[in-house]
């Protein structure tokens, strides 16, 4: 096992006018997981074929352990890989297809069987290693990718995207897996995807990427709860966020925080006291949809924290409902572009998303009155788009 370190990684194209992956540092840990999540097209799967050796670096410098490994081969790196397609020989039987790397070194048959059978134990396949890939399902055959790279015994696991072929299902069961192994295996891993829900559940630490810029390292709890800028803030969570244009207006004990058509009363004390330097500026407020409550629900709630709102759409999930409302605000969309986050703003009635519990009733069409849990809003620098409170 072994930490990864990356130190100004950058990977350039066209004489340097276009850089897939611009300055990305990172310390992983021994036996950490972490998880590289971002839109396509972010540099993600750049940035782990860099540590790979499969891609050439333009500059900066990747260390495994002690060691520096911008010119090391692929195959002198102590890492394994798992890719997106299985990958497999579909002429080998499993066994031999989990052996294979290891036959290529030219270890002792005696070894080879040892550390198959090991992994087939770990990975529940005992009964599937004379049966060829074709006859497998799709977890399975992920299975049979996972086993060729544990025997090998790696210091460091590379994943890109190793479960997007999967069905829906599926992919929930093998998460829980592979996050399992990793945990019973103690092999740093570094892991690959454009989905925030593998990126929430599976890693020790998520690194959220944008045009081949890294966003906020942190835990998913921290990523979730406290989003650097307000493109981490958008990606993460899903609803997504709801965010709009506001002002403060400084009062004697208070600050009214106008948006729209609605002011909502803010304490000047505790996490918002940093606010007081923006009265009478204009910011991005943002409030995730379960943070967004059915008043009628709660009778009891602080009547200048509601605001009216008519319902556009009803989902039910069972076990609670996502509700889609209009409200008198002005949007603050973010959009991914080559530089920065243009945040646009439109007139009228502005999208809400909302998650209500199971037992509320609204329906489509009604004009209702929603609460907002101003404790848990956030705040966003109009210039910038960095939060304001930490």
């Amino acid at each position: 096992m072994a930490s990864v370190t990356l130190q100004n990684l950058t990977k350039s194209y066209a004489g340097g006018a276009l850089k897939a992956v611009d300055g990305v540092s990172l310390d992983i840990e021994d036996g950490e997981f972490l998880v590289l999540v971002g839109p396509s097209g972010c540099g993600k799967s750049t940035a782990l074929r860099m540590i790979a050796g499969l891609e050439e670096i333009t500059d900066g410098a990747v260390w495994i352990g002690d060691e520096f490994v911008n010119d090391v081969h692929p195959k002198d790196r102590d890492i394994a890989m798992v890719f997106q397609s299985y990958a497999l020989y579909p002429h080998m039987s499993v066994y031999n297809n989990i052996a294979f790397p290891l036959q290529i070194a030219k270890m002792p048959k005696s070894e080879i069987d040892t550390r198959v059978q090991e992994a087939a134990r770990v990975l529940e396949l005992e009964a599937y290693l004379k049966r060829r890939p074709g006859q497998l399902s799709g977890g399975q055959r992920q299975r049979v990718a996972m086993g060729r790279a544990i025997v090998r015994k790696p210091a460091v696991f590379l994943m890109d995207e190793p479960l997007s072929n999967l069905d829906a299902k599926l992919r929930v069961q093998m998460r829980a897996e592979i996050a399992s192994l990793q945990h019973r295996l103690g092999v740093t891993t570094i892991y690959v995807t454009h989905d925030q829900v593998e990126a929430m559940t599976m890693g020790h630490r998520v690194a959220l990427l944008k045009d081949g810029t890294l966003q906020q390292v942190d835990t998913p709890s921290n990523i979730y709860n406290k989003p650097r800028n307000t493109f981490v803030a958008a990606f993460i969570g899903s609803p997504t966020m709801n965010m709009y244009w506001a002002t403060l207006e400084g009062k004697a004990d208070a600050l009214a925080l106008k948006m729209g058509g609605h002011t909502l009363m803010l304490p000047v004390q505790g996490r918002y006291a940093e606010l007081g330097d923006y009265s009478g500026k204009r910011l991005i407020v943002g409030i995730r949809p379960e943070d967004i409550s059915d008043a009628a629900g709660d009778p009891d709630g602080k009547p200048e924290n509601c605001i009216s709102a008519a319902v556009e759409l009803v989902e039910a999930l069972g076990s609670d409902v996502i509700v889609h409302l209009g409200i008198d605000a002005q949007a603050a969309e973010v959009r991914s572009s080559d530089s920065l986050d243009e945040i646009k703003s439109s007139a009228g009635k502005a999208r809400c998303v909302a998650r209500f519990t199971a037992k509320s009733d609204v329906r489509l069409g009604q004009t209702v009155t929603v609460r907002l849990d101003t404790e848990r809003m956030h705040f966003f620098d109009e210039g910038t788009g960095l939060t304001i409170l930490g």
